[in-house]
């Protein structure tokens, strides 16, 4: 196997890890506590689901960006979540 066989393979595999790691986002800030963090989690939730559709209806084949678009929305998620935590110590 040549080595760009090699690297493509290897990028292949990476992007089809990626995928299978992907992590539905969490809801998991108080909507009564922070109404505002609180929506934009369900946004990402919903979007996510949103893009495992399109990956779904277009067999999967979007060359690894639906993958990591998954993987920022839940990268955002967590975000959200250490803001409503750094929130909360902030206003004790």
């Amino acid at each position: 196997m040549n080595k760009l066989t090699q690297a493509a393979l290897t990028v292949a595999l990476a992007i089809a890890a990626g995928a299978a790691f992907a992590t539905q986002p969490v809801h998991n800030v108080s909507g009564s506590r922070h109404p505002n963090i609180s929506a934009a989690q369900k946004l990402t939730d919903k979007a996510y689901q949103r893009i495992v559709a399109a990956q779904q209806a277009n067999e999967w084949d979007m060359d690894g960006h639906a993958a990591k678009a998954k993987d920022l929305l839940d990268q955002a998620n967590r975000e959200l979540k250490a803001a409503a935590e750094a929130a909360n110590q902030n206003h004790k």
